[in-house]
């Protein structure tokens, strides 16, 4: 067993997602526990790639490449396990993009990369995504976030745009509506209702646990994180 689950970890660190996909499914036949694929064997090698990653020894694609492969093995495991038991594992479910007119996507897939690792299921629009594209893929995947994040100034009204959208549509208290990027100030985000706002892609996880263990998806509720403050 624990052979195996050293295999996953290290095809999840390599970015396998193939092959890790492949060791993940002969493990379940062996009876081994989804959850323990997933923290023992997926896991490890998550945390070995972001470990090399904060030291410097790994770079973005390696990050990308592992958090696809986690992402995708997660699936897996939540469709194996029993309904209680999946939701009590999984930490949320996340719609993110890049906001209409950017094309930037560096700092978003980090976050995707880094979400993952952390539990989330990540369901990535990439760039330059109209603003009913989030609502509909959040509603279509059930999601408790919608993350949006822009480089360009000329971008930031689809910010506001997305969020009236949603409420518009009467969807604002079902998720998470999380803003971020170099243009985006913690004041802009309080001030268009955000929940919440985060500086780097390690202040974005941060800011996604501590949105669903005490606040509400609504305006008012606000969770600002920012390491290099």
């Amino acid at each position: 067993m624990e052979d195996i689950l050293k295999k996953i970890g290290d095809l999840v660190a390599e970015g396998e997602e193939d092959e890790a996909v492949e060791a993940v499914r002969e493990a379940l036949k062996q009876g081994i526990e989804p959850l323990k694929v997933l923290t023992d064997g997926a896991g490890k090698g998550m945390d070995a790639v972001s470990e090399q990653y904060n030291a410097g020894e790994a770079f973005l694609p390696e990050l990308v490449l592992a958090g696809d492969a986690m992402t995708a093995i997660m699936k897996i495991v939540f469709e194996s396990m029993d309904e209680k038991t999946a939701a009590e594992t999984k930490e949320g479910v996340v719609v993110i993009g890049q906001a209409k007119g950017d094309v930037h996507d560096i700092g978003k897939n980090i976050c995707s990369a880094l979400l993952a690792v952390n539990g989330f299921e990540v369901h990535d629009l990439g760039i330059d995504v109209p603003v009913k594209k989030f609502i509909e893929e959040a509603e279509s995947v059930n999601a408790d976030f919608i993350l949006m994040s822009t480089l360009l100034t000329t971008s930031l009204p689809y910010l506001s745009d997305t969020l009236q959208y949603i409420k518009d549509t009467g969807h604002r208290d079902q998720y998470y509506f999380c803003v971020g990027g170099g243009p985006v100030t913690p004041e802009f985000a309080e001030k268009i209702g955000a929940n919440g706002w985060s500086r780097t892609a390690f202040d974005c996880v941060d800011m996604c646990k501590q949105l669903v263990k005490g606040h509400k998806a609504e305006d008012g509720q606000f969770v600002m994180v920012d390491s290099e403050a």
